[in-house]
This record gives C-alpha cells, structure tokens and sequence, in this order.
C-alpha cells in the first residue's frame, strides 16, 4: 500500500457516532481539495483521500495515486467508499469547446463494486443517462445559497430517498459575473467572488480551482448520515 501522508489537519467537530464505537472509515477517491471529505468528516469518519495529482490543500489523510487501482486493491479496507470520478467528460462546457476526456463513470461502477463495501458515486447532470437510480442534490435544501445540483448513484444496500426539489426562485448571478445582492452565485469556470464561494460552500480552505469542482460538504454530511443509520439498523 502506498505510504499514507498526512497533508493538512482535520478540522475538529463533534462526532455523530457514540464515543464506545469506532469511528467508519471513509474512501475518498478522485478526492480533488476535499468538499466531498468534509462532510463525511463532520459526520463522524475518519478519512482518507487519493487522487493522480497532488492536493496540497486536501485537509485529511492523502494517498497520491490512481483512484480505480486503489479502490480496486484496497477499498474493501474501508466502511464506506465515495467517489467523484472527474465530470468532464460529461461537462456541457468542455463539450461546447471540443474537449476530449475518458469516460469514468462506468469503470468507476465496476471498480466500486468489487470492494463488497457500500459506495457512493457522485456526478453531473451530464452523466445521467448512465448513473443507475441517481439522487439529486441541490444547495436549498441544505441551506446552501447556491444551485448546484449533483447527482448520487449508491450501492451495496445504500439507499438515498429523493428529497424535496423547491423551484429555483432567488435569481442566478450571471456566469462570471460578480453576485449582486439577493442573488446566488455560479461558482463554475473563472467566477468572481472567492471569498463569498467558501463561505456559501462552506469550504473556506480552497482556492478558485477546487471550489468550482467541489462538492458542498452538506451534501455528504447527509449521505454520510444515511449509511450511519443503515449501519444502526443492521447493528442493532
């Protein structure tokens, strides 16, 4: 297994879980700056990311390596695996320019599931015609002042119920555009606003780059809760 290297520190909050249990640990894979992680780690995991490139802001445990070969070898090591396979491919912008990526979506599913371990695969709307049963999250229904749907697939006995979806009725900022008042943002591409980004996202570690792939931690923080109450159930 490749040396795990510890690159910044967990912030500390209070653990969902009773203080006789130990605490699931979570597979962060394609873990990018880690708003993904955040959530799982607010929820109560202990986590470790890996991602092909660096992440020098990633704020838990990080493995540098390939996502799929390391969920394929190791996953089943973990209580709970998500994973973030890059949405390029399935990005209406890198389509509009031209852009070529591989499509993981597939390879990720197959990878996910040989670990026998409950998973949580997260994606963009361009990828739903090959997500299986995908949940769709949005920033109201958290509290979080942006619209920024995000699409879940779920396996090994995980269920995610769809929430209610409210009409979007604030006004969108324009894209790029600074966030007038009463007015969410559109923190994709080269937005304006890094400042009010982390603290609608709650990711105040990140820089433009990773805020405008991430994934806000509530969303996590919520399915991190689902699998906590599978586990209660199947534990009790």
């Amino acid at each position: 297994m490749p040396q795990l290297q510890v690159v910044g520190e967990g912030r500390t909050a209070p653990a969902t879980l009773t203080s006789h249990r130990p605490r699931p640990r979570l597979l962060d894979a394609f873990c990018c700056q880690g708003g993904a992680a955040m959530g799982y780690h607010l929820a109560g995991f202990d986590v470790t990311g890996v991602d092909i490139a660096p992440q020098p802001r990633y704020p838990f445990t990080f493995v540098q390596a390939d996502a799929m070969a390391f969920i394929r070898e190791h996953g089943a090591e973990f209580d709970f695996i998500h994973a973030s396979p890059p949405c390029q491919h399935d990005s209406d912008c890198q389509r509009l320019q031209g852009n070529a990526h591989p499509d993981l979506i597939g390879p990720t599913r197959a990878a996910l599931e040989s670990t026998g371990r409950p998973w949580a695969m997260e994606n963009v709307r361009g990828a739903l015609p090959k997500l299986r049963r995908p949940v769709m999250l949005c920033g109201p229904m958290f509290g979080v002042e942006t619209y920024r749907h995000r699409y879940f697939e779920v396996g090994g006995l995980l269920h995610l119920p769809q929430l209610p979806h409210s009409a979007h009725t604030v006004p969108q900022a324009k894209m790029g555009r600074p966030v007038p008042p009463g007015h969410y943002g559109q923190f994709v591409g080269n937005f304006s606003g890094v400042a009010l980004a982390r603290k609608v996202m709650g990711v105040p570690w990140m820089n433009r780059d990773g805020i405008r792939e991430c994934i806000p931690p509530a969303y996590t923080g919520w399915v991190a809760a689902q699998f906590l109450t599978l586990e209660g159930r199947n534990a009790a």
